[in-house]
């Protein structure tokens, strides 16, 4: 299955909270979760309750549109995380967080993942002094995320410089102007969703 392309809002109104896919206008009155907080849909004020799979569905779903990935991407995170010792659902959780256009918006260079995914694409970025165009790769500490000097003088970008953005810079990483230190691996306190990983991982033993 291909990456949804349809409104971004609706995602968010069907999960029931905001999951900031739309960048600034998430925190504005704007947003379509503060105006119809229900799912999108003729009759979907109406909620029954959750089946066991219903709510693990759910719980996955959520992620995965937060990380803006697709079904066979997510499965295969979840199929390395098992592979690991220690509580897959951590581990998990630390694959996605490291992911170079996570990062890139959590440190607050980008309004959202999907924006942060475009830059990269673009090669406005380097880990390490090298250049990197994938999304996907995964930093470890001691990597450098910078942003390259000739990306740094766009309006748009020189823009997302002059602010610290909304949220605020977890612990596991340092932001310094366009340059981004990877100090730790990042905790599941430090997500900035609240996820119930083992939900997922339970999903996905069925």
């Amino acid at each position: 299955m291909g990456r949804y392309t349809g409104p971004k809002c609706r995602l968010c109104r069907r999960e029931g909270e905001k999951l900031f896919l739309k960048g600034e206008k998430c925190y504005t009155e704007k947003c379509p979760v503060e105006r119809r907080p229900y799912a999108p849909g003729m009759h979907q004020r109406k909620f029954g309750k959750l089946s066991q799979y219903g709510i693990r569905l759910r719980e996955k779903q959520k992620a995965k549109r937060i990380y803006g990935l697709r079904e066979e991407q997510f499965r295969r995170y979840v199929e390395r995380a098992k592979r690991v010792k220690g509580v897959t659902g951590d581990f998990l959780l630390e694959l996605l967080e490291r992911r170079l256009d996570n990062v890139i918006y959590r440190a607050g260079l980008a309004a959202s993942r999907d924006q942060a995914r475009q830059l990269v694409t673009h090669g406005h970025f380097m880990v390490n002094d090298r250049s990197v165009n994938i999304p996907s790769f995964l930093v470890r500490p001691g990597d450098v995320i910078t942003l390259k000097p000739n990306a740094a003088q766009k309006p748009g970008i020189k823009a997302l410089l002059e602010t610290k953005g909304r949220g605020t810079v977890p612990a596991w990483l340092e932001r310094v102007d366009g340059r981004i230190h990877v100090l730790d691996r990042p905790k599941v306190d430090q997500l900035e969703h609240k996820l119930q990983m083992q939900l997922i991982v339970e999903f996905y033993s069925r």
